[in-house]
């Protein structure tokens, strides 16, 4: 499942395509991350639901490396960090950012020469600086959360280099936070550099936060922050999992307890992939391992998800309005993709509503969770069509399983892929990525089969355009798979369009027929 290259410069119209990507204007808005151990700036390309990184850089500048052992930050660390600061001025200037968000966190709020920093940052980039309470910090890493996963339901610790942010979240409530000083830095700093003090500093802190740990007993854990998400890179590389993709990515406790063991245990540069994760941060994995051990073992969670959103994106959703913020974030991703990729974006809403009325003619119910993923799928059923044709199904399997999605976890992103993939290839089990299969699971394999059958039937009777699919219902009646076709479009049948039908009955075990009214 190598990597592939999509094309930008695709199309838009309800009708015949037009360019849509050339002359597409943005109005990008950036936040710059004053953190304890990076400085960091993600430029997006608009204050919406489903918004899409522009340009992302971070420079680790360690700034909250000594702040707990000499109360002040490292005046080398303030170099740095100024340094940074300015240039991303002048990138900020070159993208025609339309507004800029300044946070800054534990290092800047707990040294002694914090403030001094922090107008210097300010004269650096001309912009104001919001200095984020620990509780403030957890409210918008909870923030985050909501915005890029699917009705979430648990527990966010967001893991800086100077503190730990834990606060609950419930759908779109969140409660209220606590923060603690159990930071890569800050632990490696209180505890000297030893493991075994760590563990103890973090069991410590971890009791007064029992409000927060009880509640998380059978729900989800949302580990936040560069530390945890590098772990979970190096995760994968060790399981061999075959999606490369953070966001989303679940684990069970017991696979993580052995695993943070191993690390904990071993010198970093020895464990798989670590030439993935930069030098400045792998003498952290011990100890953000040994914080996320604590956690699991008092608050026994059901799972461990890594999220990729955190305070910045929690800081760029709090700006939406209350209607944008209760968007599907997966149907917007969907429907931005749509618009700039397919040749007629009117096809993909109008497959949405016909696959509706098969699904509903169909035995069997259709879970909630299912239904938005097929209606996902129909928006994204034709972003590959300016592929050469024999490769028009990798392609999209490979755009799809890796897109830059919120709100899916990573069996509805083997759903999404495979659903494309069946579209173009054809519905035969054995065409399908093992990995992806086993991703998925048997059930959303299953789904996603069936949806790219019904593909495989829409696109010859309306070549992609928008307006035919609506005059021609499929539905399952009387024990059978029916097609009907308009008189006045009857030169459509054909044995093309019969196999396809067929194709499509036999994945749910009928005959199927094309019928002209």
């Amino acid at each position: 499942m190598g990597p592939t290259r999509p094309h930008l410069t695709l199309a838009h119209s309800a009708e015949w395509p037009a360019p849509m990507m050339t002359g597409m204007t943005f109005e990008p808005v950036a936040i710059i991350d004053i953190g304890s151990n990076s400085v960091r700036l993600v430029a997006y390309d608009g204050l919406q639901r489903a918004s899409t990184p522009l340009y992302n850089e971070k420079v680790l500048c360690g700034l909250g490396r000594s702040v707990f052992s000499t109360g002040r930050l490292n005046e080398d660390s303030v170099q740095r960090a100024l340094t940074a600061l300015r240039r991303f001025r002048v990138l900020c200037d070159t993208m025609r950012v339309s507004r800029i968000f300044v946070l800054a966190t534990a290092a800047a709020r707990d040294a002694a020469n914090g403030p001094a920093f922090l107008e210097a940052a300010r004269e650096a980039l001309g912009q104001e600086i919001q200095l984020l309470s620990g509780r403030r910090e957890a409210e918008l890493s909870a923030l985050g959360v909501v915005s890029g996963f699917y009705a979430p339901d648990g527990v966010v610790g967001d893991l800086g280099g100077g503190s730990l942010e834990l606060v609950d979240v419930n759908g779109t409530t969140v409660g209220q936070g606590v923060t603690m000083p159990l930071g890569g830095l800050a632990l490696q700093d209180l505890s000297e550099g030893s493991l075994k003090k760590a563990r103890k500093i973090a069991r410590e802190h971890l009791k007064k936060a029992e409000p927060q740990l009880d509640t998380l007993r059978g729900r989800t854990f949302y580990a936040v922050g560069g530390t945890w998400r590098a772990l979970a890179r190096l995760h994968q590389a060790a399981r061999d999992y075959p999606l490369h993709v953070m966001h989303g990515y679940a684990v069970e406790p017991s696979d993580e307890l052995s695993f943070l063991e191993m690390v904990e245990a071993s010198d970093a540069a020895t464990l798989q992939e670590v030439e993935t994760i930069s030098e400045a941060r792998r003498p952290l994995l011990a100890f953000g391992a040994v914080v996320l051990e604590e956690i699991i073992r008092l608050g026994r969670p059901r799972e461990i998800a890594i999220s990729a959103f955190g305070v910045r994106e929690g800081l760029l959703f709090e700006q939406l309005d209350r209607e944008t913020r209760l968007t599907d974030p997966l149907i917007a991703s969907a429907q931005e993709l749509n618009l700039q990729r397919a040749r007629s974006p009117g096809h993909g809403e109008e497959l949405r509503d016909w696959t509706d009325h098969f699904i509903t003619s169909l035995d069997g119910p259709e879970t909630a969770g299912e239904r938005r993923l097929r209606h996902a799928a129909c928006l994204l059923s034709d972003i590959g069509w300016r592929a050469h044709p024999d490769y028009r199904g990798e392609q999209s399997l490979n755009v799809l399983a890796n897109a830059a999605f919120a709100g899916i976890d990573h069996p509805g992103r083997a759903y999404l892929a495979l659903s494309s993939y069946f579209r173009h290839e054809g519905v035969a089990p054995e065409k399908a990525s093992p990995t992806l299969r086993m991703l998925a699971g048997p059930r959303l394999f299953d789904r996603a089969r069936l949806v790219g059958a019904l593909m495989r039937v829409a696109f010859p009777v309306s070549a992609g355009m928008a307006g035919p699919l609506k005059r021609m219902p499929v539905a399952v009646e009387d024990g059978k798979v029916v097609l009907r076709l308009p008189a006045d479009w009857a030169d459509l049948n054909g044995e093309r369009l019969l196999s396809r039908v067929r194709g499509l009955g036999r994945v749910v075990g009928l005959d199927g027929r094309v019928e002209v009214a």
